[in-house]
């Protein structure tokens, strides 16, 4: 999605080769109108596949995946990185470990919102190593749901996450590709 490349080339900040700061436009501040033209893009691609339900993982990947299931007029499910005080029972969990944060956290979803019946598209604002993705996967095939794919906002094209996901025969959508990325400096993969 070339517009997104080019807020990302505008206001993002490449700290590093691993770290890309998109916080005036999507992790802290948000851009209501870019973001629903984003979940616009992923209801454009992942049209007519079944899907019941858009899931995603607090707390980035919210924005994108409500706009997506308003874009699908399907619910969205929300997977939290905290056990809740009050949901204490009838939950699927998994731990996931965060390449970027360095820590791990246990990913919590809860079984009455989830069933064998649903065809569910993940959305997320990025992907790098896949550990998130592979951790809703995990939980998804725990409730026995099937998924119609994966969207994403922004994957950094040159960690593994994309091949982890596609050995397991999942359907990869990214609105912006990077190629390489080092502090100052961001290069993105030809769309296709």
């Amino acid at each position: 999605m070339r517009e997104l490349e080019e807020k990302i080339l505008a206001e993002g900040r490449a700290v590093s080769e691993d770290i890309l700061k998109v916080d005036s436009f999507i992790n802290h501040q948000v851009e209501p109108a870019l973001m629903k033209r984003m979940g616009e893009a992923f209801a454009a691609h992942f049209e007519g596949r079944g899907i019941t339900k858009v899931v995603t993982i607090e707390s980035s990947g919210i924005t994108p995946a409500l706009m997506t299931a308003l874009a699908l007029d399907v619910p969205m499910i929300i997977f939290k990185k905290q056990p809740s005080k009050i949901l204490n029972d009838d939950l699927y969990q998994t731990v996931v470990t965060s390449y970027t944060k360095e820590t791990s956290y246990e990913l919590t979803l809860s079984k009455k919102y989830i069933s064998e019946n649903d065809h569910v598209l993940i959305i997320d604002d990025f992907l790098a190593n896949g550990e998130a993705a592979t951790g809703v996967l995990r939980l998804l095939r725990k409730a026995h749901a099937t998924v119609a794919g994966f969207g994403v906002l922004i994957e950094k094209s040159f960690q593994p996450g994309r091949a982890k996901l596609e050995e397991q025969g999942i359907d990869v959508y990214a609105l912006a590709r990077i190629g390489k990325m080092s502090a100052g400096h961001i290069e993105f993969l030809p769309e296709k």
